[in-house]
């Protein structure tokens, strides 16, 4: 039943996710009152990092639970076509799942809170944007996981940096999500959920984006490992 356990610890983490970024943007602008303060800016940075730590931390006691589809895509195409389809047929929609219902009761508990993000350029833009994104950081994630081995900390606090970097540079264009069921949760109270917009800008192209960065990292790093092993070959 190992899978059922991932699939209720995805739920449970997505639905986690989509409440701990409204908990910081409430706790630094209205209860602290620093919104729009260089001091605030700071303050949600500071607190953003140690949110991707604990999520990092709930990912690794749950075997690999996490709120990303990208996340588990990117593992998932290295794999068979049986793990492929388990991702996209259960783990995705289950994730799915927990942002909605996350971002329910926050809209319920929160009524003025915002309505998540939105784009801000046209289509095209837009998906050239989160695209872009989404392959740097997956980029990234898999050159963390290939040099910097059995270091928790040190993995998680560059990931964190990055994501927080590339997340910046979208945020006032396409919100910087990097996160399709985090989107699709804030996208199906606001009732767009089936709009063009929304599936090309934030399902389509982050995962054609995963697809490539994962086969681009296999091609860059695969033949370095070979003519590793075909020198050493040759020497013996």
């Amino acid at each position: 039943m190992g899978w059922a356990k991932l699939l209720v610890s995805d739920f449970v983490i997505s639905f986690m996710w989509v409440w701990s970024g409204v908990l910081v943007k409430e706790l630094v602008c209205k209860n602290m009152g620093l919104c729009n303060e260089p001091i605030g800016e700071i303050l949600k940075l500071g607190l953003n990092i140690i949110t991707m730590f604990i999520f990092a931390f709930l990912g690794k006691i749950t075997h690999g639970g996490a709120s990303n589809p990208i996340n588990i895509l990117a593992g998932a195409v290295s794999q068979n076509f049986d793990h492929f389809l388990y991702c996209m047929g259960a783990r995705i929609p289950s994730q799915v799942l927990g942002s909605i219902v996350g971002v329910k009761l926050i809209i319920d508990t929160i009524p003025e809170v915002g309505r998540g993000p939105r784009l801000n350029i046209d289509i095209h833009q837009g998906a050239l944007t989160e695209g872009l994104l989404t392959f740097a950081i997956v980029i990234i994630s898999l050159g963390l996981t290939a040099k910097i081995s059995g270091s928790f900390f040190m993995k998680t606090w560059i990931s964190s940096l990055s994501k927080l970097t590339l997340h910046i540079l979208g945020s006032d264009l396409t919100g910087g999500c990097m996160n399709p069921a985090s989107v699709m949760g804030w996208a199906y109270a606001r009732g767009d959920h089936i709009t063009k917009e929304h599936i090309l800008v934030y399902w389509l192209a982050p995962i054609e984006a995963t697809i490539l960065a994962v086969w681009t990292f296999k091609w860059l790093v695969k033949p370095a490992k070979e003519d590793k092993t075909d020198s050493k070959s040759k020497s013996d």
